[in-house]
């Protein structure tokens, strides 16, 4: 995929961003006090947590091709789609949101698969992971409720969100309409033109593969699914806060709301979350009477850990698909 000198603009700008938050961040933490607090960490918890992080990873994998399944007449294997998850997450090391492309691309070159269809099942993948965030911000909320109103009273101003929200909500509603009408003429007065006839058809795959949980047969596998991915999340970052002496006293709903803070800070437009997360995930423990010093150590490594998980298992991924792909492509003489 060639990339215009604007996205790499876009790229570079974005990067630029996530480095600066690290650097201001972490410019006073020394070397030293980081190698110490890796010298006291235990392997153990580490390892466990790598393991779940992996697990993690396979169920999102197994539920994508269910969902892919469901629109499909031939059978995408699980570690297919494996693979092409774990290119996809790193992708979006390199280029923010690329991820998503990257994966339903590699699928469509070593499946065959119709690349609307995959698009409309990740939108549908994200909308569910979005329904699931949400619902673990509520427990959190519910759990932490004194903390949670705390930083929402110095994060946000109520008011203020009331005013802008009721200045600007009409404004989006009019664009909205505005541009369904817009749409609509368009490929009403061009429908026989090539190109929108290919833009329709992929519009058609898009709504299919969104609609693709109501095909899905295994309705209890689907769901149950979802709802462990989430638990992975937050096993995957228990057992790092029982791996380093600093975090190891941390209740439940403590690190259920690291979790949570650490998941907003991923969501930011930078790759990786670099930064967003690490300063999110150090302002809560900090509010736990963590030290500042203990709080941005302990982002460190629990999102060094899972980068590190990423590159090794994404590279490993990178290469059995150049070799399916090599292994496809039609010999010439």
């Amino acid at each position: 995929m060639k990339l215009s000198i604007k996205q790499w603009i876009q790229i570079l700008l974005s990067l630029g961003v996530a480095i600066w938050i690290f650097w201001f961040l972490y410019k006073d933490i020394s070397i030293q006090e980081l190698a110490q607090v890796i010298s006291e960490v235990s392997w153990t918890w580490m390892g466990a947590s790598i393991l779940i992080a992996l697990w993690g990873f396979w169920l999102r994998a197994w539920r994508w091709k269910l969902m892919i399944d469901a629109n499909e007449q031939s059978k995408v294997k699980t570690v297919r789609a494996f693979w092409a998850l774990m290119i996809g997450y790193l992708a979006n090391l390199i280029i923010p949101r690329a991820g998503e492309i990257a994966r339903c691309g590699v699928l469509q070159k070593t499946e065959g698969s119709e690349l609307g269809k995959l698009l409309g099942t990740v939108i549908l993948e994200r909308t569910i992971d979005l329904l699931f965030m949400a619902s673990t911000i509520f427990l959190a909320f519910f759990l932490e409720r004194s903390l949670f109103l705390s930083l929402i009273a110095d994060l946000v101003s109520l008011e203020d969100s009331l005013i802008k929200i009721s200045n600007t909500l009409p404004l989006f509603i009019g664009g909205l309409i505005i541009a369904f009408l817009f749409f609509y003429f368009l490929f009403k007065r061009y429908r026989d033109n090539s190109l929108i006839k290919k833009l329709r058809h992929f519009i058609r795959d898009l709504i299919k593969g969104v609609s693709s949980v109501s095909k899905v047969k295994n309705q209890v596998g689907f769901w149950a699914s979802s709802i462990t991915i989430w638990f992975t999340y937050y096993f995957t970052m228990y057992t790092v806060a029982l791996a380093i002496p600093s975090t190891a006293s941390l209740s439940p709903s403590s690190v259920l709301m690291v979790m949570v803070m650490g998941s907003i800070g991923m969501i930011a437009p930078v790759q990786g979350g670099i930064g967003t997360f690490h300063a999110l995930v150090a302002f809560i423990l900090i509010r736990y009477g963590l030290s500042e010093e203990q709080g941005k150590i302990f982002a460190a490594i629990i999102h060094g850990s899972q980068v590190l998980t990423i590159i090794a298992i994404g590279l490993l991924a990178l290469g059995i698909f150049f070799k399916i792909t090599a292994n496809k492509e039609p010999k010439t003489s």
